[in-house]
Formats: structure tokens, C-alpha cells, sequence
């Protein structure tokens, strides 16, 4: 007897009782952004939703749509994006992690999945989204990280990133850190915290905000490595913040240093925490 089959009835993680109809269905999704074009799926290219998609269905025995709550970009990693996805089949949270994990390529995990409220949306009811980027500040290269990680052997001095990036709290226009092909609306984001940190030769930066523009994060980056150099770190943050033009900003930072960390949603869904990461802690 397989998982699914010994797992098709019962309960379907947190939610209860298995019943007929369509179950709407949340996840917590861990994964390594290098070999994919992001999380969308792409005509010429190979998404990460492409790969969730046909591993989920193969589970439900249909197919399936999962919604994100952050459309990362190619080479950017999670350690806790959510998905949802609606479904007819009646599997508990087990057979839905392990049975996905077994369809999925080894640099995508599953990490836990439960049964949500028919009114809960992975992007839509999310109310923050945290993000850290991880800087290797070493002299040495490293051959292990180079793929999950930004390089850069000359001296940063954290302090003063972490003091120029407050002048980026609040709710404000980020049009100097978006990208040419940003689509959004709006350049107004609310950012909640910001902070940089240096841990031996490890230099990161944590950011907690509503939602984020096109490259949002990544400029930022860029930018508080030129900026820690100047004179008035804070200063200077805070005029490249208030010019609105993306030429006076840094330069984007690679892809590879950047995280999904973690989603925040009202109490009532459920959505646990993702587990901290053994080699990011």
C-alpha cells in the first residue's frame, strides 16, 4: 500500500475531517532558486511553479493551480514561500508533504501542508514579507556557497548599513529602487524593519515590509554597500530615498544572496513559521 492510498482518508492536516468538495489547501515551500526563471511559470523557461504543479497534481490525481505569496525571481531562493491550491482529493498533510517531496527535484521541499479556510489567498491575505539577503564578506571565495550567497571581499562596515537602511521605515515612495520593468501601480511600500547585521564573516540584511516593487530588495542591497563608504551613510540613504531616480541608487545586487524567509498572516489561518534553516541560522 502506498502513502497516498493508506493516507486518502482522514483527516487533512489542521483542517479536520476529510469530506467531499473542493478543499482549498496551504503550504509552506522551501527551495534553491539557481537552475529555475523564478517562481512563475514561463513558456521558454522552467519555473519553480511548473515543477510544484505537476508533483501537487500527481498527488491530488488532478491538476492542480498553486498561487504564491511571492513570485521570486530567477536565482532568488525561499525558506518559506506559501502556496494555496484548491482540490477535490482527500489526502492528509503527511501524504501531501511526503508524497509532493517524491515528485519534486531534490532542490524543492515541501516543509509542511495543511487544509485553510476557503477565504484564505496565499498572496492576497498575507499581511508582511520578510526577506534576507546574505553577503560573504571574506577575502576567500567560497566554493560551497557561491550559489546561495553575494561575495564581497572588500570590508563592509554593517553599523553603517544598518543605520543608513532606517531611513527606509515607513511608508514611502521607493521609485529609486525599483526596476526599469517594475509594473506595479504604485511605488509606495511600507516598510516595518530593516536591519544589517554581521555575524564573523557573514554580513546580512533583514527586511520586513507589506509588499515589495520589482528588484526592491536587491537595490537596496546595492545600495547601502555604496552608501556605507560615504561620509553620511544616513545622509546619503536618505537623499537617494527622496530623489526618486533610480540612476543616483547602487547597483543590483546578484541574485543568489536573496531569501524568501517568511510569510505573516492573520492568527486565524494557521500558517505556522517555516523552520530555521541548518546553514542560515
Amino acid at each position: 500500500m502506498s502513502i497516498l492510498d493508506s493516507d486518502a482518508a482522514g483527516t487533512t492536516g489542521a483542517g479536520g475531517t476529510a469530506a467531499s468538495g473542493v478543499r482549498r489547501i496551504a503550504a509552506l515551500v522551501e527551495y534553491d532558486g539557481t537552475e529555475f526563471a523564478g517562481w512563475q511559470s514561463q513558456a521558454h523557461a522552467v519555473g519553480l511553479q511548473d515543477a510544484v504543479e505537476e508533483a501537487l497534481g500527481f498527488v491530488a490525481g488532478a491538476r492542480v493551480t498553486a498561487i504564491c505569496a511571492g513570485r521570486t525571481d530567477a536565482g532568488v531562493h525561499a525558506v518559506g514561500q506559501v502556496i494555496h491550491f484548491d482540490t477535490e482529493a482527500a489526502r492528509t498533510a503527511r501524504a501531501w508533504i511526503l508524497g509532493t517531496n517524491t515528485r519534486l527535484p531534490s532542490t524543492i521541499a515541501l516543509q509542511w501542508a495543511g487544509e485553510v479556510a476557503a477565504d484564505f489567498h496565499a498572496r492576497h491575505s498575507a499581511v508582511r514579507r520578510t526577506y534576507r539577503y546574505y553577503i560573504l564578506n571574506s577575502s576567500a571565495r567560497s566554493a560551497l556557497q557561491r550559489l546561495r550567497s553575494a561575495w564581497i571581499p572588500r570590508a563592509l562596515d554593517a553599523d553603517a548599513m544598518h543605520r543608513a537602511a532606517q531611513a527606509l521605515i515607513g511608508e514611502l515612495d521607493f521609485s529609486a529602487f525599483r526596476s526599469v520593468e517594475c509594473q506595479s501601480k504604485s511605488p509606495k511600500r511600507r516598510v516595518e524593519r530593516i536591519e544589517v547585521r554581521r555575524d564573523r564573516d557573514w554580513v546580512w540584511m533583514q527586511i520586513t515590509a507589506n509588499a515589495y516593487l520589482h528588484h526592491m530588495v536587491r537595490n537596496i542591497v546595492g545600495t547601502l554597500v555604496e552608501a556605507q563608504r560615504e561620509t553620511d551613510p544616513e545622509g546619503s540613504m536618505r537623499h537617494i530615498l527622496e530623489s526618486r531616480d533610480r540612476r543616483l541608487a547602487g547597483p543590483t545586487a546578484p541574485a543568489s544572496g536573496l531569501y524568501l524567509w517568511r510569510v505573516d498572516y492573520p492568527p486565524q489561518f494557521g500558517i505556522p513559521a517555516p523552520p530555521a534553516p541548518f546553514l542560515l541560522n
